[in-house]
């Protein structure tokens, strides 16, 4: 029997990390139906349920958190942190042991912009080690990388894709990143995002009846900080909001409904925000005409999704669910995947700059976007299928190949 374990940031929270793991797992019980999978990752009771896999923490709690208060309990804190990282590493290399891979699927863990622990690279270097320790490949799968602020963080990931037997990145602007700070990557090793191989029981086989009042699908994010524009002020964020509430104003005068999309539970607070602009400035009869449905899963998302006529998606993964269900799509792109992956699906034209963006700007895209709405349909629905006629290439050389070359030690090298 394969023992596989998987690495990521899945605790049910992000709906663009969710679907990775759901594509990974179908695609991998089509190769290995009885593999022994073990999720490590930052909700284990969440994905153990959810999943019917064994599951664990990236990094064990040993007591609770608590808040140094001065300089004595912070050394105290530190000092404690320093003595448990040890034990840490030997239960760690207990779970590995016996492991055939460790693969560490989608999503952009490759980046220090909310530091180098927890959610940072450190963890993710300190499993690939432990992964070598206990003679189990290590396979990053489309990952995406960057931003990467520290030279520690720098130095991180250079070691773990080098000592990895199979690399891949989800777009070009991967490539390049990785490039700028010493990996060696090249234009061979890019794969689409793993959320376009979501199994196709999964996506809504339903479109919205077109007789009825159009219907423009909202995004709208949590301010992403330095993962998005270093140093950049607030102003950033609240300028976003700002235009979103005059294009709202502006979609909704001329009869449109509105639907406000979910991409993470954190943004939960930048609907809020968003609702209380509109507060004021839109008559109650048209505040009515905006859906804001809560989401709790993937499922849930692409159905909201499909019921739009036309998105703007701020969240990447809301970009990606909109084109799966064919839908003519506007990204307000806070990230270099945003612009990589619209420059991929041949709509650059319609990627706007978060850092720059203003209701003008966003209103005449929208109106250029309605405009070539059914031809822009047919590229949308093609390049989808490229992008999972591609994957299936790639889960056949991780996968089927990898009881082969990966067992003799032999790097993998992505082809097309």
């Amino acid at each position: 029997m394969k023992r596989i374990a998987l690495f990521g940031h899945f605790d049910s929270s992000n709906f663009g990390n969710e679907s990775t793991l759901q594509a990974v797992l179908h695609h991998m019980r089509r190769f290995y139906p009885v593999a022994a999978v073990m999720c490590i990752c930052t909700g284990p009771e969440f994905a153990a349920a959810a999943y019917q896999i064994d599951a664990v923490p990236i990094s064990d709690v040993f007591s609770t958190v608590w808040v140094p208060r001065n300089w004595l309990t912070k050394a105290l804190r530190k000092l404690c942190v320093l003595l448990s990282e040890p034990y840490r590493w030997i239960r760690a290399y207990l779970r590995l042991r016996g492991t055939d891979m460790l693969m560490i699927p989608g999503t952009g863990l490759l980046t220090d912009a909310y530091g180098l622990l927890t959610w940072g690279p450190y963890s993710l270097f300190k499993w690939s080690i432990i992964a070598k320790l206990c003679r189990c490949k290590l396979a990053f799968v489309s990952v995406g990388a960057g931003p990467v602020h520290t030279t520690l963080g720098r130095c991180f990931v250079r070691l773990m894709l080098r000592l990895a037997e199979f690399r891949s990145y989800r777009d070009e602007s991967t490539v390049a990143f990785l490039k700028s700070i010493g990996v060696k990557a090249n234009a061979s090793e890019v794969y689409p995002d793993l959320a376009f191989s979501l199994p196709e029981h999964v996506l809504p086989q339903k479109d919205r009846d077109p007789g009825l009042r159009p219907v423009v699908g909202l995004g709208v994010m949590v301010y992403s900080g330095e993962y998005s524009i270093p140093g950049a002020a607030d102003g950033v964020y609240s300028n976003y909001l700002e235009s979103l509430a005059r294009f709202a104003e502006w979609l909704l005068a001329r009869g449109y409904n509105i639907r406000l999309l979910c991409g993470d539970v954190s943004d939960t607070q930048a609907r809020q925000d968003f609702r209380g602009l509109l507060r004021g400035r839109v008559a109650p009869a048209d505040q009515a005409r905006i859906v804001d449905e809560p989401a709790r899963s993937v499922e849930e998302v692409l159905a909201q999704i499909a019921a739009t006529d036309i998105v703007v998606a701020t969240r990447f993964h809301n970009l990606i669910f909109s084109l799966l269900c064919t839908k003519p799509v506007i990204s307000i792109s806070f990230h270099h995947k945003c612009e990589s992956l619209m420059r991929a699906m041949e709509m650059s034209e319609y990627c706007l700059d978060i850092g720059t963006l203003s209701s003008d700007g966003l209103i005449s895209k929208f109106c250029s976007l309605e405009a070539t709405a059914d031809s822009v349909k047919p590229i949308i629905r093609e390049r989808a299928r490229q992008f999972r006629r591609k994957l299936e290439q790639q889960y056949a050389v991780v996968f089927e190949a990898g009881d082969t070359r990966l067992g003799q030690g032999c790097a993998i090298v992505p082809s097309h």
